[in-house]
C-alpha cells in the first residue's frame, strides 16, 4: 500500500528558477511501471486532485528528504546526548584535518 502524507505540491511550470536568477529546463524521465503500481499511483494522485507526474515527483522528493535529513525529534535526541555530540565534533574535526579512517 502506498502511503504518502503531508506532501507539499510542486509548482507546475516549464522551468525552474535558480538562485542565480537563470532558468533551467525541466527534465523528462520515462518510467516503466507494472499495471498494479501504475493504478496505485494514479488513484493516490486522483485522491489529492493532482496530476500523476506532479504526485510522483512530490512523493519521490519527500522520500529522499525523509531518508537524508533528520526530523526535529531525532535531532533533539542527538543533541541531548552529550557523549555523541562530542564524538561527532571530534570526527568532524578529524575529517577537516584529513585524519582518521573513512568508511564509504
Amino acid at each position: 500500500m502506498l502511503v504518502v502524507a503531508d506532501l507539499m505540491p510542486l509548482p507546475l511550470s516549464s522551468g525552474t528558477e535558480l538562485a542565480s536568477g537563470s532558468l533551467s529546463m525541466d527534465k523528462t524521465v520515462t518510467l516503466r511501471l507494472k499495471k498494479g503500481a501504475y493504478d496505485e499511483w494514479r488513484k493516490a494522485a486522483a485522491a489529492e486532485l493532482r496530476p500523476l507526474a506532479n504526485f510522483i515527483v512530490t512523493a519521490a522528493l519527500a522520500r529522499i528528504r525523509e531518508a537524508q535529513f533528520v526530523d526535529d525529534g531525532e535531532m533533539a535526541e542527538i543533541l541531548g546526548n552529550d557523549a555523541l555530540v562530542r564524538r561527532l565534533k571530534a570526527g568532524s574535526h578529524q575529517a577537516n584535518e584529513r585524519r582518521g579512517y573513512f568508511v564509504a
